[in-house]
Order: C-alpha cells, then structure tokens, then sequence
C-alpha cells in the first residue's frame, strides 16, 4: 500500500497558489507561468514535466493585477457615481481619484463623537486647495470651519461631517 502511495502524481501550480501536496510536504517546486507535474517512483527518483497546455484553466483563477478603466457614461451611472472628465480643471492643485475611480473624500469619527472629514490625494498646491474649502464651506455654514493640511501625506481634514458636500463640490470643480 505504501508503494502505491510513493507512486502518486503531484500537481503543483504557484501561480495561481493551488497547491496539491500527496503525503511529500518536503517537496517544493517553483514555477512561474507554467504547472508542473512530479512523479514519485518507489526508487526514490522523481521526473518533472512541464504542462503549459493546462495553464489557461489556472489564469482563470489569478485575479487581476489592476483594477480596469471605468465604462465610458453620459451622466451618472444607475450607482450614482459620475466618470471624471477627460481633461483635468486649469487649478492649481490636482485631485487624483481613488483606485476604485472614486472621489477621495472620506467621514471619520474619533472617540465615538468627533465627526471629521478626510480629503486624500491632493497634489499641487494644497494651501490654494485649502482656502477654497474654506470659502466653500464658509458659504455653506456661515462659520469658518477648522482644518489640518498635511503636506506630507498630501491630506486636508476638515472638522465635521462634510462628506457629501465636499465630494458633490469637488465634482462640480471638474475632479
């Protein structure tokens, strides 16, 4: 019984990270691209052969490495979201979306009761960025609002919740 065990084939395919192991954990192989197939024979000796044919069932199963480009829409989509355009607004500052093409725009709450908002990914001139969301927010609440520029991460955060406000904002601006 042990002979048919030594016998059994092994299939290995690390890239997409399935790995079959019969009763050998000591046994490592590393491909990139490719299966392996690795017989044990009651000798002790072990043969590898390549099987590229079988690797298009594996591909299937990596997932993408980058997130793909959004459909183009005229308007919102169903969702709500709405497709940045094709030009970016003349500022001086620049608003990257996020990697799901969304507005990095972003609630926080701190001990249970401070509402904050999180602008993110702001490059340019963050201090002309800042002033405008001041102005904005000013406009909007009648008082100036409190905010912390983070040069550095490139991050406005802005005492209270504006979330909706600031993103609805950003994306008449053009972002």
């Amino acid at each position: 019984m042990s002979a048919s065990i030594r016998s059994m084939s092994l299939t290995l395919c690390l890239s997409s990270r399935v790995v079959q192991r019969a009763f050998r954990p000591a046994t490592r192989l590393f491909s990139v691209g490719s299966c392996l197939k690795v017989e044990n024979r009651s000798d002790g000796a072990g043969s590898v052969i390549e099987s590229t044919g079988e690797y298009s069932f594996v591909e299937r199963l990596i997932p993408p490495s980058r997130i793909p480009a959004p459909p183009k829409h005229n308007g919102p989509s169903p969702s709500g979201w709405i497709q940045p355009p094709d030009t970016p607004p003349s500022l001086p500052y620049m608003i990257r979306r996020s990697r799901m093409h969304n507005v990095p725009v972003y609630s926080d709450i701190k001990h249970g009761n401070q509402h904050s908002t999180l602008l993110r990914k702001i490059e340019g001139d963050i201090w002309a960025l800042n002033k405008d969301v001041k102005e904005f927010l000013l406009g909007l609440t009648g008082k100036d609002a409190p905010t912390q520029v983070n040069e550095i991460t490139g991050t406005i955060r802005i005492k209270g919740p504006f979330e909706t406000e600031l993103k609805d904002w950003l994306l008449k601006k053009g972002f």
